[in-house]
């Protein structure tokens, strides 16, 4: 029997160091904040501003114009420095 799981977003939590996302699945991925330097920059504000994107595989912070997929977090993939 093959378990697949579902990758969509859920929730979205940021915490001073870490962002947390939940998947539909009941799965959460937690990441250090400072792998994201538009994030780990933003106000608290900005942050609470997100939406779903990508069919529910992203996430996207309009006035940040940032956006993460579940793909890269699972992966452990930071923005590449440059």
């Amino acid at each position: 029997m093959v378990v697949t799981g579902d990758e969509r977003v859920a929730s979205v939590d940021v915490t001073e160091h870490d962002l947390e996302v939940g998947l539909m699945d009941g799965r959460r991925i937690s990441v250090p904040l400072e792998w994201y330097p538009r994030l780990a920059h933003a106000t608290p504000a900005q942050l609470r501003i997100w939406e779903i994107s990508a069919g529910g595989y992203g996430i996207h912070w309009p006035e940040l114009d940032e956006d993460l997929s579940t793909e890269g977090l699972l992966r452990g993939a930071p923005v590449p420095a440059g």
